[in-house]
């Protein structure tokens, strides 16, 4: 029986945030898709991710990136003030779980230079239990030692956790601890994978 969820920060929480932030304006479906498209698979998304460029330089990203959607686009744009990730879309999913009755944690390549620029992206570390981050903890995924920390410092049982990353190399170094993995490239897969192994939330 799983007991506790393990969250990769960048391209898990911090991606399913954006979409749904996206999905808060209520664009048509295959407007929806080519919106995603012009932003999270824009070439520059990990430096925009990371508060490395202005939100001027990457919303003339987005549009060089589909200028069909232009529109879409600056509307977007009216609504970003500085926190370009919209991290915190991601908090109702993250309390759905624990209202299900799941530990919640994170375990993250974070670097403290990107805490201290996009620090304000990160709201929904408040309402997760705890977890291990690379600028705190000095471990970087995937050396085993981040997983046996995590293990360790929060008494879990591997086959009670299981580890959501868009990293295979991070989840192969995981599941030999014996937890399981999940690969994710959609929220909408992750929640079909957590069903699988009996997670309801």
């Amino acid at each position: 029986m799983i007991r506790t969820i393990i969250f990769d920060i960048g391209n898990v929480l911090t991606v399913f945030g954006w979409k749904n932030f996206l999905h808060s304006f209520g664009f048509p479906p295959e407007i929806e898709k080519r919106v995603g498209k012009a932003t999270v698979d824009n070439p520059f998304w990990h430096e925009f991710d990371k508060g490395f460029l202005s939100d001027e330089e990457m919303l003339e990203g987005f549009i060089r990136n589909d200028p069909s959607v232009e529109k879409e686009l600056r509307e977007i744009y009216v609504s970003l003030h500085g926190i370009v990730t919209k991290a915190d879309y991601a908090i109702p999913w993250i309390q759905a779980l624990k209202k299900a009755g799941y530990q919640v944690l994170v375990l993250s390549n974070f670097s403290d230079k990107v805490r201290r620029e996009n620090g304000d992206a990160l709201d929904f570390l408040e309402y997760v239990d705890g977890g291990i981050l690379s600028y705190k903890d000095g471990v970087i995924k995937p050396d085993p030692a981040i997983y046996s920390l995590l293990l360790e410092r929060y008494g879990l049982k591997p086959e009670e956790c299981v580890f959501l990353d868009d990293m295979q190399p991070n989840l192969d170094a995981a599941a030999r601890f014996g937890i399981h993995t999940i690969l994710f490239r959609s929220y909408e897969e992750a929640q079909e994978e957590l069903k699988k192994l009996g997670v309801e939330a």
